[in-house]
């Protein structure tokens, strides 16, 4: 199978390309970043930049573990620099390099380098990081694929390629795995690394029980509203005693690790803030199919979850909506504009029809509304709300 090229992401590196300004590319592991950046290099090397301009280090591979040493790492990059050309240096998962924020911070400094790393936690970006490099850096992050990506390698009437993209995984190399169990296997072995590297090691977590059932129950949950307190007790009652303070601990550490996604509520009327609940959703829905199995699959809210992840890929920042007491499931904001989306895996029942207008009615601004189903008809407006197909909506993105 061949590989998926990310036009999307590449494109914004190609911008921003021979700035200063460190680019950090982050997202869960095994999303394409390291593959990312060897497509990068390639283009960089199709553009004329010589093979002796390019210092790649990938920390995970044994090979490179002398350089997890912040100054052996410095002292190996520093005596590979071409000193009257441009330079383009690529470390890939330097959150392992102990102390990797000044090798960074002096490898900016000096001139001619064009500095490119990669993490799998939000937490590289606190801390002494954040203090040494602030406005010094721009962030993107890296999702699983799009459907449109999937869709690149896999050919098919959309629903079906819809179809098999819900029911697998976004994960670029599960393309590659077409025996299911073999699949579910590897999937299990991402949440494996996901929690035992980049949340229990990384956080000093003692309680992995309470993790792993909390990881459970966000997958089961996914578009549900929650609370700490809500998730606290609902974990007591079976059987797994824990408090509120433990899960919201719990629950930042799987969202640096990017493995779930908090989404909180938006008050359209009063234009502000909510603090009370909000939802998560999960970086691959083939990892929840995994966690929880494929028995009585909501598919309303699964493409729910895949309808949110695509207008985080698409750059916006995403709230759940409130008006009225109603509930909007998306309110998406960029570049100063704002647009609302209804998900929903049929309207052609008039009720349901009727109720999910409903919220969208209740928002008297202008802004742009859509209503995002599976059901494959001609674009339909209701009163102002775009009613589109939401596999066409996705590939066409």
């Amino acid at each position: 199978m061949k590989e998926v090229k990310r036009t999307g992401y590449l494109n914004q590196l190609a911008g921003w390309r021979d700035m200063q300004i460190i680019k950090v590319i982050t997202g869960i592991r095994r999303c394409g970043k390291s593959t990312l950046l060897e497509q990068f290099q390639h283009e960089l090397r199709e553009s004329g930049v010589s093979d002796e301009q390019i210092i790649s280090i990938r920390f995970e591979e044994f090979d490179n573990e002398p350089l997890l040493d912040a100054k052996a790492l410095y002292a190996y990059i520093k005596e590979r620099l071409c000193p009257d050309k441009q330079n383009y240096i690529f470390l890939d998962e330097v959150q392992l390099v102990e102390g990797f924020e000044k090798v960074v911070n002096s490898l900016y400094l000096r001139t001619n380098v064009d500095i490119y790393i990669t993490g799998s936690n939000s937490h590289m970006l606190s801390g002494e990081l954040a203090t040494l490099l602030s406005g010094r850096y721009i962030t993107i992050h890296v999702f699983p694929l799009s459907l449109a990506e999937y869709a690149s390698v896999n050919e098919g009437y959309s629903m079906d390629v819809y179809n098999s993209y819900s029911a697998t995984s976004s994960f670029p190399y599960a393309l590659q795995i077409h025996d299911d169990h073999q699949r579910q296997t590897y999937l299990q072995d991402i949440y494996n690394t996901v929690i035992m590297r980049d949340v229990v090691s990384h956080n000093k977590v003692d309680n992995i029980n309470t993790l792993v059932r909390l990881s459970r129950f966000l997958a089961d949950n996914i578009g549900n509203l929650n609370s700490s307190k809500r998730i606290a007790d609902a974990l007591t009652s079976s059987g797994m005693k824990t408090n509120s303070h433990t899960v919201d601990t719990y629950l930042q550490y799987l969202s640096e690790a990017y493995m779930f996604y908090p989404v909180r509520r938006f008050d359209i009327k009063g234009n502000e803030f909510l603090r009370i609940g909000q939802k998560y959703y999960i970086a691959d829905v083939g990892l929840r199919h995994m966690l929880i199995g494929r028995k009585n699959i909501d598919h309303g809210r699964v493409l729910e979850n895949i309808v949110y992840l695509e207008l985080r890929r698409r750059g916006y920042e995403v709230y759940v909506g409130s008006v009225n007491g109603k509930e909007v499931d998306f309110v998406a904001q960029r570049d100063g504009t704002t647009e609302y989306y209804q998900v929903a895996e049929s309207v052609a029942d008039e009720a349901t029809l009727n109720r999910e207008l409903g919220s969208l009615l209740a928002i008297k601004d202008h802004y742009p509304k859509y209503l995002l189903t599976l059901d494959n008809r001609p674009q339909v407006d209701h009163d102002g709300v775009h009613q589109l197909y939401a596999v066409d909506w996705m590939l066409k993105g």
